[in-house]
């Protein structure tokens, strides 16, 4: 048997990661301004994660959900005090697309209702409703397509409220900060008049925080930043730096009621002994605060570069915290492929000629600068 061959790949073997690098099978070293996709928060190989995912898995990896596991009732309890929802109630699962399908369906449960709204270039999963909501049709299958969705222009508040006046939107999910979309941003006035629109129409308002939530934007969650608090908060990426996890935060608005939502491995015992020490070196070492400053520290940094006259190829830089978007004039694929095979550095790619950034929050100021000096030599010899 072989691999179902639908992933491009760089040829490069990664064995071995510690903090913001990484190393292939040849010993060389690069720097990992990607983070998996966003999934590492706390670094790799943290020893604090090593031990606990180690005490845990010396005494149980897994049980059903159809007994006690007071570790989610801790992993509960702590993410509701650190995140300012202690009085909202934690569905876990493992992925950041079952997040949303079960976000979905416990909204369609609600209200009775079929219909979503949705931005253009959005993107909230592979499977079934969640791909259904994602603005990319080259992923969406033909059995997928039912025709529940309405995707609509970011931050075009007057668009959204025709379509929520029609009495029949089930819920609006949205990225504060789009991710695959190319790190756009939606503006506090959208949110805020999206926000309340959802309340007169008795619409479910679902915040994907699966990339841009869990400190990566300098708060713990992006829509913080904008002054709203959604129905329902989805998040998996950062939860457990790398262990497969997803959770729903859940409006003490909704009455769970038994077998509505379900799942087998969510929230097993070690799923939630990662989660449990990625909020323990959260707080001990204020990674959210980093990202914040290391985050404006990186981004002013690309804006001089931009400035300075050295490249005419940035067009525009944007973000909060650790997630952000460099417009270039060229195709992505000009500076990543060297980025990576001769400056031995990791970003990301949305669209067609935007990089992505999204390291690990223990980002330093030391490896911000060591980014863009890598990024000015990749750019000089273009």
């Amino acid at each position: 048997m072989k691999l179902f061959d639908v992933y491009p790949l760089f040829d490069v073997n990664i064995v071995k990661g510690q903090g913001c690098k990484v190393w292939d099978d040849k010993g060389e070293e690069y720097l990992d301004l990607y983070g998996g996709h966003a999934v590492i928060s706390i670094g790799h190989s943290h020893p604090h994660y090593i031990q606990k995912v180690t005490e845990q898995l010396n005494k149980i990896g897994f049980y059903s959900n159809s007994v006690i596991n007071k570790l989610q009732v801790e992993l509960a309890e702590r993410l509701g005090r650190i995140s300012s929802y202690d009085d909202y109630q934690l569905f876990l699962i493992n992925s950041g697309a079952e997040a949303n399908e079960n976000a979905l369906k416990l909204a369609s449960f609600t209200n009775g209702r079929t219909r979503v709204l949705s931005a253009e270039k959005a993107f909230h999963g592979r499977t079934s409703l969640a791909v259904e909501v994602t603005n990319n049709p080259k992923i969406i299958a033909p059995i997928n397509n039912n025709g529940h969705v309405t995707y609509l222009p970011l931050n075009d508040l007057p668009a959204w409220e025709k379509e929520l006046q029609k009495g029949d939107v089930c819920a609006v999910i949205l990225e504060c900060i789009q991710g695959v979309g190319g790190i756009k941003l939606a503006t506090k006035e959208f949110a805020q008049g999206l926000h309340k629109l959802c309340k007169e129409h008795n619409t479910v308002l679902i915040c994907d925080e699966i990339q841009c939530g869990y400190g990566r934007s300098g708060k713990f969650f992006a829509h913080q930043w904008l002054g709203i608090k959604p129905d329902i908060i989805t998040v998996a990426k950062g939860i457990a730096n790398g262990f497969p996890m997803g959770g729903v935060l859940i409006s003490p608005e909704f009455e769970p009621v038994y077998g509505q939502l379900g799942t087998t491995f969510g929230g097993n015992h070690l799923a939630c002994a990662a989660a449990l020490a990625v909020l323990d070196v959260f707080e001990k070492e204020h990674l959210v605060e980093n990202a914040n400053e290391v985050g404006e520290y990186l981004m002013e940094r690309l804006r001089s570069l931009c400035s300075c006259g050295t490249t005419t190829h940035i067009t525009d830089i944007r973000g909060r915290g650790l997630m952000i978007g460099i417009d270039l004039d060229i195709p992505h694929k000009d500076v990543r492929q060297p980025l990576i095979c001769q400056e031995h550095c990791f970003t990301g790619c949305a669209g067609t000629n935007i990089l992505r950034l999204l390291p690990p929050l223990c980002l330093t100021k030391a490896e911000a600068d060591l980014f863009i000096e890598k990024l000015k030599k990749v750019l000089a010899s273009l």
